[in-house]
């Protein structure tokens, strides 16, 4: 079973910056893709960004247009961890911010069905 494990999160201001971290247990394997999405209350869960690996050594990395040139996802395998570097923060960043990670690599890194585990969440608020 694996477990994916957040941390990171918390209060900042706007302009701040905070990093997010996803350790994954519970399975030797690295994983094909892992991501970041989001919930702000009242909304449904929007992907954040990801990272996924296309070849033995080679990764590939995408973002939501409303955080491109802000956030950087990025993974060491050695630790089966993804982090979030976030940096800019604005209000509307405020949610909760979910890991998740594929393992079977169904290439749809960017939609929750595409992901077979997912993280408790962490807070990220950003006031303004």
């Amino acid at each position: 079973q694996v477990q994916l494990v957040e941390s990171g999160g918390g209060l900042v201001q706007a302009g701040g910056s905070l990093r997010l971290s996803c350790a994954a247990s519970g399975r030797t394997d690295s994983s094909s893709a892992m991501g970041w999405f989001r919930q702000a209350p009242g909304k449904e869960r929007e992907f954040v960004a990801h990272i996924t690996r296309t070849s033995a050594n080679t990764y590939y990395a995408a973002y939501a247009d409303s955080v491109r040139g802000r956030f950087t996802i990025s993974r060491d395998n050695a630790k089966n961890t993804v982090f979030l570097q976030m940096n800019s923060l604005k209000p509307e960043d405020t949610a909760v911010y979910y890991c998740a990670a594929d393992f079977v690599g169904r290439w749809l890194p960017k939609v929750p069905a595409g992901y077979d585990y997912w993280g408790q969440g962490t807070q990220v608020t950003v006031s303004s």
